[in-house]
């Protein structure tokens, strides 16, 4: 009897402590009165595992960007004139990709960090597809990418082009280029 009431305590002290933590894990967004999401586009996975580390540092909601058409690795083969993705980034630089959906009530949140991999030194048009097809009024939007090297070249110019309208721009940083501590850092301060 003594050891089921031990084993009933220590199952509530558990359930305490994972309460608290889920509970601290949302006092960053909920202490600034900001709800927050982040969307994001992945073909290899890395720009993923980015979003999903920015997600649990901000207790933020998240958003997988997909394309109608999912590429393929044919697709993103950059050394093939014809693949799609140099079609899209060269060839025809004002392509919008479609997406496979829209995230639906976009009104709800205040900071919206957005992810993506770097193609030909700017985001994926994908991402422009994006940024037009829903309103952003009066939020703010924080871009990171990962790129192996590259830096993000005219990505603010090529992002601030698809919103007409007034919202708060970051500058794009490089999510992969910070340890772990750097970018939950990163993370916090935008969202404040």
């Amino acid at each position: 009897m003594k050891r089921n009431i031990n084993l009933l305590l220590l199952s509530l002290l558990i359930l305490v402590g994972c309460g608290a933590k889920a509970q601290d894990k949302n006092q960053t967004v909920m202490a600034n009165n900001k709800k927050v999401l982040v969307a994001y586009f992945s073909y290899s996975g890395t720009t993923k595992g980015y979003a999903e580390k920015i997600a649990r540092y901000t207790g933020a909601d998240i958003f997988e960007i997909q394309a109608a058409q999912p590429y393929t690795e044919d697709d993103v083969d950059w050394t093939k004139d014809d693949s799609r993705v140099n079609q899209e980034m060269k060839v025809h630089p004002d392509s919008r990709p479609g997406i496979k959906s829209k995230v639906e009530n976009l009104a709800q949140y205040d900071v919206v960090f957005l992810g993506f991999p770097i193609w030909w030194y700017i985001e994926p048009n994908i991402i422009n597809t994006f940024l037009e097809t829903q309103d952003f009024r009066g939020k703010r939007i924080v871009p990171f990418f990962t790129s192996y090297s590259s830096g993000p070249g005219e990505t603010d110019k090529h992002l601030h082009a698809s919103i007409t309208y007034e919202v708060e721009w970051f500058s794009a940083v490089r999510a992969n280029s910070m340890n772990d501590k750097q970018l939950k850092q990163w993370a916090e301060n935008a969202v404040k």
